[in-house]
């Protein structure tokens, strides 16, 4: 134990070591399975090669992007006493790492997706274990990458700016480490933001044109060989519901982690690891989170083609769940003193475990909400089916009216999260809650990114004219996996406002601000601002999706036209021509919404330093941010839950489904509705929906970095520290001059 307690910090990364390790073991299995015959493979390729292309076209521009921020960084870090130059390579660090993430996620998709058709052509239960083998190597890559590298990263920074200064952990010393550690962060928010907005463009455009052409116009079955757009809109799945929910949730996973730890910084804690317990936390939840995700996706498994697949994700969910509750108990017991402090709010140890237990409830909870109204045979989705059989315009409306509606249950219970996680242990809590939820991000992800794979795998089969059961056993994946990646981008709406909160407390206790009085006209202006951004850019990223989608739907109509034999399979579409539309538009439009996150905060914040004589601009920020943070959960929600609504309406028709007494199915006017909701649903759920999340947090972790710069008098405290030695407890105060007035903070 008392091994334990020297070493302690240099355990966590050896953690994230054990997933990559167990990443590796998965990803050299799944590379091992049957590929099927020379044509599976063939296709295959072509989705492998263009999802590679579009990557390293994304990459060359993202390279430019962060070889000038970091430059910036290292400029700004040299400013101010609570910062340094090296927070740009920590920056590199977090954008290369959020790349990578993303890149092991879709490398092994194009690998896992035609494996996965090969084993539906055995069994239903070598298909899942398959294509969740796939999704697997992606949870463990992102959680083991974070957790290694924010691991590493913090001892690092820990041994330099603290240890070697003999500094004090709650001092200037430990601010400074913790400022540079968030350039990791906002490296990986901005990668995972044009990521996430760049591959949902490319594979909106490619889906709707593939959607309004070949199965609207041409009346050919979905994943037709014939239609053009088909290979496109299959590599479209990896680049963005694979390579980009990857770096989305590797981003989403850091910041939590950082928010909880700056704010842990704070407190006094009398405990046997050096005065860091609170600091370490965090991460070591998350590191046990990693170990109990591995567990958990061990025992997902059905025995036979009637077996219940959702059924089989739930065992392994919500065991990975359990499991990181109990271990919490015993961790936070250890780790802990029995009381802690932290803004004048009093709490013990316990409360401490009981936050964490409600942030698991809350993770669990939006999860069951979101498939409640996203799942094939619920009644949000069946009163979809039954309004498409009306035309398209109902269905349209109905798929609206759930959208909105399923708002309601998401907010309550994350209203009720936020107040008892606070009740429980102050805004520490309400942080660590955010950081339990994202404790099994592993296990999440896996069950996220088996959808794309059994989605592909489905194409494949179809392109391929393998036997009617095979697609029949991908299809079942399939339409689990829209509802798990509707629910997972629910977790990760939910984890967004926990954390963003969590951010705004770091960020007012660095900008020196005591409260965000929205009776100030700047402020509640930069209130309503913040509120109009999750708008514009929802309404950049749609439009992007629409414009590009207009160009495929044109080229694949002109390829049926102009290129006789196709639809009689004597002629071989182009398809190269569609996927580079979809490349070409999607790093072109990515460039406008990925520059509001991280401009924004920027003119807020240096823009209207001494404008106001009793508003300083680190309020306006922060009332800009929380007008954000509520529009952009909101709008999240929306648009994920109706366009995932939409999505299994239109898969309902493919099983067959009543209406009004009679059966409707694949082909029927009902279903041509159907499939125009599911095409207006496209951009929502997987384009602009799933980025609140990333825009929130991005917009946050910019804020708090600039925030010394603009913090309350001008920017940097001249700090003296004392400290005093009563009853075992180390009490810090720093005090401060501020606008000519000294000031004491007692930390």
């Amino acid at each position: 134990m008392e091994f334990l307690q020297e070493n302690l910090i240099y355990l966590i990364p050896v953690l994230g070591l054990v997933g990559i390790i167990v990443m590796i073991a998965k990803s050299a299995w799944v590379s091992k399975q049957d590929a099927g015959d020379d044509n599976m493979r063939s296709l295959a390729g072509h989705i492998a090669d263009g999802a590679m292309a579009f990557l390293k076209a994304e990459w060359k521009v993202l390279s430019y992007f962060v070889i000038i921020a970091a430059l910036l960084l290292a400029w700004s870090g040299t400013l101010v006493e609570t910062s340094s130059w090296v927070i740009a390579i920590s920056f590199i660090l977090g954008a290369f790492t959020s790349a990578f993430a993303g890149y092991i996620g879709m490398n092994v998709a194009t690998k896992a997706n035609v494996r996965t058709t090969q084993a539906a052509r055995t069994s239903l239960t070598n298909a899942l274990k398959v294509s969740f083998a796939g999704g697997t190597v992606m949870g463990l890559g992102v959680a083991g990458l974070a957790v290694l590298g924010m691991g590493a990263l913090f001892i690092v920074f820990y041994q330099i700016y603290v240890v070697s200064t003999g500094g004090s952990v709650n001092g200037l010393e430990m601010e400074k480490a913790l400022e540079v550690l968030a350039g990791f962060s906002l490296g990986a928010e901005s990668i995972a933001l044009f990521a996430r907005v760049g591959g949902g463009i490319y594979t909106k455009a490619a889906d709707v044109g593939a959607d309004l052409v070949g199965k609207v116009e041409a009346g050919i079955p979905e994943d037709d060989v014939r239609n053009p757009a088909t290979i496109a809109d299959n590599v479209g799945d990896n680049v963005g519901d694979v390579a980009g929910m990857g770096a989305d949730l590797f981003g989403s996973y850091v910041a939590t982690i950082l928010a909880t730890m700056v704010l842990g910084r704070e407190i006094v804690s009398a405990d046997n690891f050096g005065g860091i317990a609170p600091i370490l936390l965090p991460i070591l939840i998350a590191g046990l989170g990693l170990i109990f995700s591995i567990i958990g996706a061990s025992l997902v498994k059905v025995k036979n083609d009637q077996g219940d697949v959702q059924q089989a994700l739930n065992i392994g969910n919500w065991s990975s769940i359990i499991f990181t509750a109990i271990a919490s108990y015993f961790v936070v017991g250890w780790l802990l003193p029995e009381q802690l402090e932290l803004r004048g709010v009093s709490f013990t140890s316990m409360d401490v475990f009981f936050a964490i237990v409600v942030g698991l409830i809350v993770g669990a909870l939006m999860s069951i909400v979101t498939e409640y109204y996203t799942a094939i045979g619920k009644r949000p989705v069946n009163s979809i089916v039954k309004q498409s059989s009306t035309g398209h315009a109902t269905n349209i409306i109905g798929g609206l009216s759930i959208g909105m509606e399923s708002t309601a249950i998401p907010i309550l219970i994350l209203a009720a999260g936020i107040v008892t996680s606070y009740a429980f242990a102050g805004l520490y809590g309400v942080a660590i809650a955010a950081a339990g939820m994202m404790a099994t991000t592993a296990m999440q992800l896996a069950i996220d990114a088996f959808g794309p794979i059994a989605d592909n795998a489905g194409g494949i089969a179809e392109m391929s004219g393998l036997p009617k059961e095979v697609r029949e056993r991908t299809d079942k994946l399939d339409a689990v996996g829209n509802t798990t990646a509707a629910t997972g981008k629910g977790f990760a709406i939910a984890s967004a406002a926990l954390t963003a909160l969590a951010l705004f407390a770091a960020f007012v206790g660095i900008a020196g601000i005591d409260a965000i009085n929205i009776y100030k006209a700047p402020v509640l202006s930069a209130l309503f601002v913040g509120a109009m951004i999750p708008f514009i850019f929802s309404s950049l990223a749609i439009a992007a999706v629409g414009r590009a989608a207009m160009a495929m739907v044109e080229e694949v109509r002109r390829q049926f036209r102009e290129i006789p034999g196709i639809m009689e399979y004597k002629a071989k579409p182009e398809y190269d021509k569609c996927v580079a539309i979809s490349t070409k538009a999607s790093i072109r439009e990515m460039i406008l919404p990925g520059a509001i996150a991280l401009v924004v905060p920027l003119l807020v914040g240096f823009g209207f330093q001494g404008v106001f004589e009793d508003t300083s601009s680190a309020e306006i920020l922060g009332g800009l941010l929380a007008g954000v943070t509520v529009s952009g959960v909101l709008l999240g929600m929306f648009q994920n839950n109706a366009g995932g609504a939409w999505d299994n309406a239109k898969k309902s028709f493919e099983a067959g489904v009543e209406i009004n007494g009679k059966m409707e199915y694949k082909g029927s006017d009902a279903h041509k509705a159907s499939v125009t909701g599911d095409t207006v649903g496209d951009p929502f759920k997987d384009t602009s929906g799933p980025s609140m999340n990333i825009l929130i947090k991005l917009m946050s972790i910019v804020s708090l970095i600039i925030a010394p710069h603009i913090s309350v008098g001008g920017g940097q405290s001249h700090a003296v520290e004392t400290t005093v030695d009563t009853q075992e407890k180390v009490i810090v105060y720093e005090a401060a001059e501020v606008d000519g007035k000294s000031t004491v903070s007692l930390f």
